[in-house]
């Protein structure tokens, strides 16, 4: 790790209804779907300096609906698509454990968040999460990160339902990365006054 590495803030992406289109216990990657904007969104991200990584809770795995081999398949289809839009993300993340295993990776325990921060060296106090359910927003604080909720995927039904406090609710991915980088530019000028 550098002292760039170091110094550099991150953004930590919800697969799953958030860069693409919810589907119930995606399997397939020819039915992974970006939502529309992902890209730019992502390209703008890394203008802006950030580190950009994934977490992804698959409990499928533990359920026996498709094996590690199959979620490799999906995130290689996934980087090839945000490839296509001139995009691309750090690292991707997975719990493979399903809600009754005794694991520290599932969101929104920290586990992934931990081992993103062993491997990029960055602060996830200085970070933002950004997701469409609670479980997103809940680790965002568990890690001290900035949560911002999105209304994609199972977001506007989060919101509904008020489980989540998010620092922002917003319709989707490019409104978020909007909302940090308004956010950001405010932060760094205090930090600096």
């Amino acid at each position: 790790m550098t002292a760039a590495t170091a110094d550099r803030r991150f953004v930590l992406l919800d697969r799953d209804g958030t860069i693409n289109v919810e589907r119930n216990y995606l399997s397939d990657p020819d039915q992974l779907e970006l939502y529309p904007g992902v890209g730019p969104a992502l390209r703008r991200l890394r203008r802006l300096g950030f580190g950009i990584v994934v977490l992804t809770n698959q409990s499928g795995v533990a359920r026996g609906y498709f094996d590690l081999a199959t979620v490799d398949r999906v995130h290689a289809r996934l980087r090839r698509m945000l490839a296509a839009e001139e995009a691309e993300v750090d690292g991707i993340y997975l719990c493979p454990h399903g809600p009754e295993d005794d694991c520290g990776c599932r969101k929104p325990l920290p586990g992934m968040v931990e081992q993103a921060v062993a491997d990029w060296g960055f602060d996830p106090r200085q970070a933002f999460l950004i997701g469409d359910k609670a479980v997103d927003i809940d680790l965002a604080r568990a890690v001290g990160a900035t949560g911002i909720l999105v209304r994609t995927g199972w977001g506007a039904r989060a919101e509904r339902e008020g489980k989540c406090t998010p620092a922002a609710i917003v319709d989707d991915l490019p409104a978020a990365v909007a909302w940090i980088e308004r956010t950001a530019g405010r932060q760094d000028r205090t930090e600096n006054v």
